[in-house]
């Protein structure tokens, strides 16, 4: 079958499309016929080797932790699934696959893929959807009339973020660049800003809140910053490093880490149908333009999130 893999971390050059074995699902798997797989900002720092020693995985790798396909053949004791339901999934971290024709996934990694969208374009949600949803329903817990600073909110997992706290009935101010701005006005935030100037401090954007979501990379210092900006007994939360909490006004802090989960998943799913969460896809390309993408991404001139279609 035709896949992107790599066997040695290191830049975007040990990408490579080459024919690999089809894989054979065992006890509780099922084969999957993949449709897309979609690229997240962990695969370019899992690639590099930088996560080596907290995610174990071992070579060769075949990214995408994101799969959207045809279920193909069923492993020994999977009977909730059948040949040929559309199904979406995330890998957990450590094993990837989503870049092949075939994939093997754990059956109870699986649900069953949105049916108001196309099945590739469905990629886009399993990590994104479920980082956004750790961290705005797990960790911060936003509730309705809570304010809520979302930074980063134009990216993928920002975008989700944001609706779903709206959703929840928070008061939304995202910050983001202006090309983002009509999107997230259709989602109901209360104000668009641009990038936060930290030094101005949170009045200048209508702080301090009972709720931060950072999702932008920063610098140590920056991330401390981002403390002032909750209000008394409120929370950060940050996927995008570790921001200190201030004990002495009871601000507490939270980091996300994105792991699997099929109820969950099925949720997001069910939001997507009902018309309460939208997928922002920038970009579609063909599986063999994965090491590009990778390479844009790299330099910073990737569009957005990115689904690859693989067949």
């Amino acid at each position: 079958m035709k896949a992107i893999r790599y066997h040695e971390f290191g830049s975007t050059e040990v990408l490579r499309q080459e024919e690999a074995v089809r894989p054979v699902p065992g006890a509780g798997q099922v084969l999957v016929k993949v449709a897309a797989t979609s690229f997240n900002p962990v695969d370019d720092h899992i690639r590099l080797g930088v996560l080596a020693e907290m995610i174990p995985t071992a070579l060769p790798i075949t990214p995408g932790l994101d799969v959207a396909g045809i279920v193909a053949e069923l492993g020994d004791g999977v009977n909730e699934l059948q040949v040929g339901d559309s199904i979406i999934a995330m890998f957990p971290l450590d094993v990837h696959g989503g870049a092949a024709e075939y994939a093997v996934v754990a059956a109870d990694l699986v649900t069953a893929a949105p049916r108001s969208i196309t099945l590739a374009d469905a990629a886009a949600l399993p990590l994104s959807g479920l980082a956004a949803r750790q961290a705005a329903v797990e960790l911060a817990g936003i509730k309705a009339g809570q304010t809520v600073l979302v930074n980063g909110a134009g990216g993928a997992v920002g975008s989700i973020v944001v609706q779903l706290a709206v959703e929840a009935g928070a008061k939304v101010t995202a910050v983001d660049g202006r090309q983002h701005a009509d999107r997230l006005n259709g989602y109901g935030v209360q104000e668009v800003v641009g990038p936060l100037d930290l030094d101005a401090g949170p009045a200048a954007v209508g702080g301090p809140f009972d709720v931060v979501v950072n999702h932008v990379r920063l610098a140590p210092e920056g991330l401390a910053k981002l403390t002032s900006y909750v209000a008394d007994g409120g929370i950060v939360v940050s996927s995008a490093g570790p921001v200190p909490a201030d004990e002495a006004r009871s601000v507490r802090t939270a980091g996300v880490w994105v792991r699997p989960d099929a109820s969950h998943l099925a949720d997001l799913v069910s939001r997507i149908d009902n018309g309460a969460l939208k997928l922002h896809i920038a970009d579609r390309r063909p599986l063999e333009e994965l090491p590009t993408v990778h390479r844009d991404a790299s330099n910073g001139k990737l569009l957005g999130k990115t689904v690859i279609i693989v067949a």
